[in-house]
């Protein structure tokens, strides 16, 4: 396996580091001896974050001048040093694919894929120059497997697959490891998260998923529960394997989390898609999909 070399200057910046994943890894990193620049997006976030000893920035990774700004002002807190770049921040957009308006599935792509690029890129110069630095993007066991009701956010990650495999090999010569980390079922705020998106861009009343939107929806701690809830581990489970990205000499290319994560590859390699699409649709979509217009269940 190719050997990187170690970054000189143990700091990192980790996007959406308010809640879940990217707090308790910010955490951990600062608890060895990292200067870590964590970035949010609400002002209430970002002054939580400045009571627990950090720098942070805010970030929307969905406007362009914000993604531009943040980036300056990390590299002039941390005068031009910059060890690692952790892509954390992003959000899933639930829904039908029928059901999403153009928008919406535009401001998924913005958040999850184009505006993690475009932050990335702007530490790039940096790390050549360096001749090393560490890079990791959070995906999903959901950009490798896909389930109905996320198509949205399922391609989402499959392009941030895609895109971490593109910048290994053309980082890597320049001694720019790029790691991709596939959590799985954590226990954060996601599925919450996932809930208050749901009226955003998604047209529920009048579509044929009526049913299921209100079941699925219905309950944020229940939403797009499955058995492979069973796997669930905590936010530092996954920190403990950035960690490793960070600050092993053999970086892994990609990091699997959760027993899901494991199951899900296996799944791809050995189960056939005809056989996994029954299974998906017999367990989250059913049998009771009626024509457009019909209402949810009173």
């Amino acid at each position: 396996m190719k050997r990187y070399p170690l970054v000189s200057d143990n700091v990192a910046v980790v996007t959406g580091a308010s809640t879940g994943i990217g707090r308790a890894t910010a955490r951990m990193l600062k608890s060895r001896g990292w200067r870590v620049f964590p970035t949010a997006r609400s002002r209430t976030d970002l002054d939580l974050l400045r009571g627990e000893g950090f720098q942070p920035v805010e970030l929307d990774l969905a406007d362009p001048d914000s993604v531009e700004h943040a980036a300056e002002e990390v590299l002039e807190l941390s005068q031009g040093l910059m060890g690692a770049v952790i892509n954390n921040a992003g959000y899933g957009q639930p829904g039908a694919l029928e059901d999403l308006s153009r928008s919406a599935v535009r401001k998924q792509f913005e958040t999850n894929v184009l505006g993690t690029l475009d932050f990335t890129r702007r530490f790039l110069p940096l790390f050549r120059r360096q001749g090393a630095g560490r890079i990791v993007l959070v995906t999903s066991v959901l950009g490798r497997i896909v389930i109905p009701f996320m198509g949205a956010y399922c391609a989402s990650k499959y392009a941030l697959e895609a895109m971490g495999d593109a910048l290994r090999m053309e980082l890597g010569p320049a001694g720019i490891s790029v790691s991709l980390v596939e959590p799985g079922p954590i226990k954060t705020r996601f599925r919450r998260r996932v809930v208050s998106e749901a009226t955003r861009g998604l047209e529920m009343k009048n579509s044929a998923f009526a049913r299921q939107y209100a079941k699925e929806l219905s309950e944020a701690d229940r939403t797009y529960s499955r058995p492979t809830d069973l796997f669930q581990k905590p936010p530092e489970a996954v920190a403990r394997r950035i960690v490793h990205a960070l600050e092993s000499k053999v970086p892994r290319a990609r990091y699997p989390v959760t027993g899901a994560a494991w199951l899900a590859e296996a799944a791809i390699r050995f189960v056939p898609a005809r056989v996994r699409d029954a299974l998906m649709v017999s367990k989250v979509i059913g049998r009771e999909v009626g024509p457009a217009g019909t209402p949810p269940p009173a």
